[in-house]
């Protein structure tokens, strides 16, 4: 039953009046979802317009009104025939009028639905000149039709949701606009030579123009030849219009980038803005920062877009860039910022000259003694508060920035010896008796390290006069400081001048010592970047550097020692394998022993204990971490050690592993463990699974869950009997541990355990896919990828859309021609029935997700399952969806589009849109992309980007899959392409009958494919670890003349097997190459000759 408009418009107000209270949640979310439904009934077009002309409504309500006019007219103008329309028209050319004085939220909504309107409405063929006539002679409702004539350029170029087809837009954009561009200019022109204009008006002129000139359609040629153009400078002295100016100009200057159209614009501007100069140096003068910022921008837009005029000609366009100076030397940081990006951009042109003109030099040495200026901590940097000071921290890197800049156009060499000079003057003025501030020294500091990037590791001249300054330097923390951070970003220079070391070394270890936490984090990260820089020369200094962690490390806080343990472990990444397995053992074990001392004690646990085993395992995972692992083979040294730290670990799950911080760093260590001992721990997985999996079962923390899923990546290849059967008994018990907390807590509330459940079915469907689908468990697995389908983050609803992929194209589902393994049917049987069980749910979830809350990027996840769907289960399908279409709120997705989905989806279900051809051309499409990806693109990335020991193993870990799936669609695309052409077995031997041509070419395909995967790639990977393995030994890469002949030897079988390898990969693309062009020429059809 329709309400009348009365009833509807005493329902708004009371639901509007919620929102004026203090309303629980519950009722805010009542009132806003009726209110969203309302919007998008037929009914809210009568109700908006009582609402908005009445008088006596409330302001809450006029507002109301108005934005739903405002977005009807964008979405549901449908709902009206022409008569209508008109009607909708007279009434908003009403609420134009009645809303010409405000208030102005009203008065812009009722702007932008008339503009609407105007682009959708074609018989308004007048639109623009009959609101000119209606509200421009009275100058009450002159400001309606400047707010009217400055949203509808914007709506015309910018409101793409205005379903109406790219053609109409440009009919309308040209009707409306380019048409009426002339007239508008005179419009401006005229208001603004008016006697007696306002202020309110005067900016309504200003920001009109601006959105004509901006869309294109009044050009700063035609403005410059009207009084616009002097009014915009002139204004500039008017407090109330000098923003509006300002903004104006900008985008004056702006739209003169074409120079050479714009010459005669430039010409006219260019007295205007030097004559602004003195105007700029009363307002720094003033201290009137808000005028300073206005002229900021000007003249560094126009120093910007006449970038190149100020190269070509320096005598007339030359004060812009003193002007920007002006403004960089200015206190308020935030105008300085505005003028970084012209100094980057003139720096980058500056660049490309031969001979650079000295005033540019000059003021970009005036610039930089600007910035180190601007780097001065205040006198009591104490006065600043906690946000004030790291916001002047964060702008100081972004000041740093434009040090480089200053490098580019100087020279860094040039830089650096003028910031050293500052430093050297400051202490001579302090050997002199004179005071000397510790910020004279400290921001040169800073802005060494800032300018490091652009230093030359060769370099001979300054930096050596710099590390030798810094010993000499005064004991204030913040120079110290900055003096540590310096040596971290000059460590790439200290590995080519390794005689600085010792010094380096003592100066960062004395930083530990500091009172000043600060000044003992940059020495923690000066450590880690000198090892990880140096680590070829400091191998020597390792038994200093383990006395230095046993006697000062305990005294560090963590962070400290996260980065001592990070920088230990580059230095043994760089040993031969022997060497460094010692070497980490010594480490590794001295870290379990303070865990194990801490398990030793009879006592319970205190809590300073549990936090000194956490710490040490979190040193220990980031040794793991950065050492990765030696290759396929242990040293001598480490093959004992998983046995006792896994021994250690396991006693540690069983007494604190109910302690969540505990849990996360024991399943982390484990986790990287996994990683460094390989093959080597595998004895150990099943007793760390069953413990693993007891814990979670005990706790309910996800860390368990996530190291079950890892450890079912690494090791579920192994086909053991009591590894399988570990494996089974993990997974069964923590899925009854997940399925009995969703069912006493919501979901909402263990996102984490949700998320890592959804990995470790993953990873149990990727390997034992019998664990899964056999399993009594089956059902309640698939009810808790339902409920992971309910949760917003993203974590959480990319792998539950996939396990959802995976299980409803899981091949049992696809009889062929081929005999099908034994377990298909079972695994058919089972997935057909919770389809059938939960389909109605799993539709619903899906689609209403699809309208709410999923993310955009899993529309394609979404439209394959219901191409799954449809391919296994049409019927059920089409009984399932359109009530589900039905129960999804009108707010989310109105009534016109819930008919023409329902519309379109039977369509396509009728006309068989989800087809094996469509799945043969997926099939050969995800194949082409990966092979053009693999061989052209992301190989060349990886190894222009990756260290060639990390390529290796990104190639060692990707390969596998890569080959596995290329063979995969391969072998189906042949398999399926002889069973559509059943002319090719009976004449295989005509190699020039087409189809027959393309089968050859498909089982080519597969065959080199299938080599790599099987023989090729394998053998490839191992010599290269074997590679690996005897350059750590020997210490030379195998690219050196004076290698061992088993380095040769290898090296000549790498060659060989590397070679084959991208012989039959090139081989198997060129042939898919091939096979898609036929594709694209002929299609899928059978062509007989």
């Amino acid at each position: 039953m329709t309400s009348t408009p009365d009833d509807s418009i005493q329902k708004v107000l009371a639901a509007l009046e919620v929102f004026s209270a203090k309303p629980d949640k519950v009722s805010l979310d009542q009132a806003n979802t009726w209110l969203q439904e309302f919007q998008h009934s037929p009914d809210s077009w009568a109700t908006c317009n009582v609402l908005l002309l009445n008088p006596n409504v409330p302001s809450a309500g006029k507002t109301f009104a108005a934005q739903t006019f405002r977005a009807k007219v964008t979405h549901d103008l449908h709902q009206l025939d022409a008569s209508q329309r008109a009607g909708l028209r007279d009434s908003l050319l009403a609420a134009m009028g009645q809303y010409a004085n405000g208030p102005r939220t009203v008065l812009v909504q009722v702007s932008l639905a008339l503009s609407g309107l105007a682009i959708q409405m074609k018989e308004w063929d007048d639109a623009v000149p009959s609101l000119i006539e209606g509200l421009g002679r009275n100058p009450v409702t002159v400001a309606a039709l400047l707010q009217f004539l400055t949203v509808l350029p914007e709506e015309v170029s910018g409101n793409t949701r205005i379903p109406i087809s790219n053609e109409d837009f440009a009919f309308q954009e040209a009707r409306l606009l380019t048409a009426n561009a002339p007239q508008i200019l005179d419009l401006l022109n005229m208001y603004c030579q008016a006697t007696g204009i306002t202020p309110l008006v005067q900016a309504g002129v200003f920001k009109c123009l601006r959105s004509w000139m901006i869309t294109g359609e009044i050009t700063p040629a035609s403005i410059a030849e009207t009084p616009l153009l002097a009014l915009a400078f002139t204004s500039l002295d008017d407090e109330q219009l000098f923003d509006f100016a300002v903004d104006t100009i900008w985008d004056l200057i702006h739209e003169t980038q074409e120079i050479e159209e714009n010459r005669t614009v430039i010409e006219a501007v260019l007295p205007r803005l030097l004559a602004l100069r003195p105007k700029l140096a009363a307002a720094c003068q003033a201290d009137d920062s808000e005028k300073v910022r206005g002229l900021c921008r000007i003249f560094t837009e126009a120093g910007e877009t006449y970038r190149m005029l100020v190269l070509q000609h320096p005598d007339t366009f030359f004060p812009i860039v003193e002007a920007i100076g002006e403004c960089a030397a200015y206190t308020d940081l935030d105008v300085v910022q505005i003028t970084f990006p012209f100094w980057f951009r003139l720096a980058q042109s500056i660049g490309k000259k031969q001979n650079v003109p000295v005033p540019f030099l000059n003021a970009y040495r005036a610039l930089m003694a600007i910035i180190v200026g601007h780097l001065h901590f205040p006198e009591n940097p104490e006065s600043l508060t906690a946000q004030e000071r790291d916001d002047f921290r964060a702008f100081r890197h972004i000041m740093g920035d434009t040090l480089k800049d200053c490098c580019y156009v100087l020279g860094t060499e040039g830089c650096l010896t003028r910031v050293y000079d500052m430093i050297t003057a400051a202490m001579a003025r302090g050997t002199s008796g004179g005071k000397v501030e510790w910020q004279e020294i400290e921001a040169p500091l800073f802005s060494m390290r800032s300018m490091g990037a652009e230093v030359n590791p060769d370099d001979e001249e300054v930096i050596p006069k710099i590390m030798d300054l810094i010993p000499q330097l005064p004991s204030h923390p913040r120079v110290r400081y900055a003096a540590t951070l310096v040596i971290s970003r000059y460590s790439d220079w200290t590995d080519k001048h390794p005689s600085y070391i010792p010094f380096q070394l003592s100066y960062i270890s004395a930083g530990f010592e500091d009172a000043d936490t600060e000044v003992a984090a940059a020495a923690g990260q000066a450590m880690k970047y000198m090892c990880k820089d140096c680590k070829k020369h400091l191998v020597l200094y390792l038994p200093q550097l383990h006395t230095f962690v046993q006697t000062v490390g305990p005294r560090l806080i963590q962070d400290d020692r996260l980065q001592v343990y990070e920088a230990i472990a580059y230095i043994i990444s760089s040993m031969s394998m022997n060497e460094a397995g010692q070497t980490f053992r010594s480490f590794a074990l001295d870290l379990v022993t303070q865990v194990h001392a801490v398990l030793g004690k009879a006592a319970a646990a205190t809590p300073d204990e549990l936090q000194t085993i956490a710490d040490a395992l979190e040193l220990l995972e980031t040794m793991l971490h950065v050492i990765q692992s030696f290759g396929e083979e242990l040293p001598p040294a480490c093959k004992d050690t998983a046995v006792q730290i896994y021994g250690v670990l396991d006693n540690l799950i069983a007494k604190h592993g109910r302690h969540y911080f505990i849990s996360e760093r024991v399943c982390r260590v484990i986790r990287m463990g996994i990683q460094f001992y390989g093959d080597s721990a595998r004895s150990l997985v099943p007793a760390m699974l069953q413990r693993v999996a007891t814990a979670f079962h005990s706790s309910g923390f996800s860390s368990f869950l996530w190291l079950l899923g890892k450890a079912t990546s690494f090791y579920a290849a192994e086909q053991d009997a009591a590894l399988l059967r570990a494996f089974k008994d993990a997974y069964e018990m923590a899925s009854l541990k997940v399925f009995a907390m969703v069912k006493s807590q919501p979901a909402a509330d263990m996102p984490d355990v949700i998320e890592d459940y959804m990995h470790f079915v993953l990873q149990m469907i990727d390997f034992f896919p019998e664990f899964v689908f056999l399993s009594p468990t089956f059902p309640a697995c698939f009810q808790t990828i339902l409920t992971a389908l309910t949760l917003v983050p993203q974590d959480i609803l990319f792998p539950a859309l996939d396990l959802l992929r995976i299980i409803l194209a899981h091949e049992s589902l696809a009889p062929g021609d081929v005999p099908e393994p034994p377990t298909y049917p079972p695994y058919a049987s089972a997935i057909r029935q919770v389809v059938t069980e939960n389909g109605f749910q799993l539709v619903g979830i899906v689609l209403t997700g699809l309208v709410t809350y999923f993310p955009e990027d899993t529309t394609q996840l979404v439209v394959s399952l219901f191409r799954i769907m449809a391919g296994i289960w049409p019927t059920e399908l089409k009984a399932w969806i359109f009530p589900v279409v039905e129960q999804i709120p009108a707010s989310s997705l109105p009534l016109p589009a819930k008919a023409q989905f329902c519309s379109d989806f039977g369509s396509a279900l009728t006309t068989g849109l989800f087809s094996a051809n469509g799945g043969y051309l997926l099939a050969f499409a995800m194949l082409f992309g990966m092979n053009i990806w693999n061989n052209f693109i992301g190989g060349f990335i990886a190894v222009k980007t990756l260290p060639r020991h990390q390529f290796g193993m990104l190639q060692a870990k990707q390969f596998p899959w890569f080959f596995g799936i290329s063979t995969t669609l391969a072998g189906f695309l042949l398999s399926r392409w002889i069973y559509d052409h059943p002319n090719v077995i009976p004449n295989i031997m005509q190699i020039w009958n087409v189809d027959v041509l393309q089968t050859l070419t498909l089982a080519m395909v597969t065959t080199m494919y299938t080599l790599n995967m099987l023989f090729i790639s394998p053998a490839t990977t191992k010599v290269m670890f074997q590679r690996h393995r005897l350059e750590r030994e020997e210490k030379k890469p195998h690219t050196d003349p004076d290698v061992s002949a088993e380095m040769k030897e290898l090296n000549k079988s790498f060659g060989m097997l590397h070679g084959a390898s991208s012989l039959t990969t090139l081989i198997a693309t060129f042939g898919t190459v091939f096979h898609g062009l036929w594709l694209a020429s002929h299609g899928l059809g059978a062509h007989r000759t």
